[in-house]
């Protein structure tokens, strides 16, 4: 009988006290054929402008890892907490990472 080699430990992960932590309420996701680029924003309600206050870019295959490892962390989240509420018919993506859309002014009567 054959034994399976042996899981390699999980790596440690060391937090820097000079990192920096980031909000982004808003991401953008662009991709070529060799990466994915995530620019993380903070877009603050009635502005148009935000800043990008990181930038990840990861290969296909780590995004892919990446959406799995969201999707099993999410699962749980709900699981402990409750389901996630997504209004109306949007996208949980589109609800949360769009840009801010001022009312549109009242249109004067003639």
């Amino acid at each position: 009988m054959t034994l399976p080699p042996p899981r390699p430990a999980a790596p440690i992960l060391e937090v820097s006290a000079e990192l920096k932590i980031v909000y982004a309420n808003l991401v953008r996701i662009a991709h070529s054929p060799a990466d994915l680029v995530f620019d993380f924003a903070h877009l603050l309600p009635g502005e148009t402008k935000a800043n990008v206050g990181a930038r990840i870019l990861m290969s296909p295959l780590s995004a892919k890892l990446l959406h799995r490892a969201l999707g099993e962390n999410l699962a749980r989240y709900e699981a402990a907490f409750g389901v996630i509420a997504v209004p109306g018919n949007s996208s949980l993506a589109e609800h949360l990472f769009r840009p801010f859309q001022p009312p549109e002014p009242p249109k004067e009567e003639k």
